[in-house]
């Protein structure tokens, strides 16, 4: 219990709540929500159906960056947002490769994507020394 010896009654409990603290960590929260909202909706930003497979623990990350590539149902290519064709493709995932942290790539292959294409993908990835062992196949929790 608090006391403020300035009042005449020293006896008497202070009912005053500092909420500075709270104002500080609402600003705090808001602040990274409107940081960590925008990223979110980047990646999501190519439509893609992803096939289905059983839920399983994920496994703990260790802050290695990801790069998506996608496929989308006309056999498209993209890097990120970014269309590409499959020798621009080549091109960046060879610069990747040369990073001195390579980025893991998630290879998100719309269901219905022609099967080749996504494999074209994924062997291109292979030639890559660095690559090759950060592939992360995106689906979606079956229902």
């Amino acid at each position: 219990m608090a006391r403020n010896f300035r009042r005449p009654r020293s006896a008497q409990p202070i009912a005053d709540l500092n909420v500075t603290n709270l104002i500080d960590l609402g600003f705090t929260l808001l602040i990274i929500f409107m940081i960590a909202t925008p990223l979110i909706v980047k990646e999501q930003a190519i439509k893609v159906n992803l096939p289905a497979e059983t839920p399983r623990a994920q496994e703990k990350s260790d802050n290695t960056p990801v790069q998506a590539v996608s496929v989308n149902k006309g056999g498209e290519f993209f890097w990120g947002t970014r269309k590409v064709t499959m020798a621009e493709l080549a091109t960046l995932m060879t610069d990747a490769d040369k990073r001195a942290k390579p980025p893991i790539i998630s290879v998100r292959g719309d269901e219905t994507a022609p099967y080749g294409k996504v494999m074209l993908v994924i062997d291109e990835i292979k030639k890559h020394a660095n690559l090759k062992q950060k592939i992360d196949l995106a689906t979606q929790p079956v229902k």
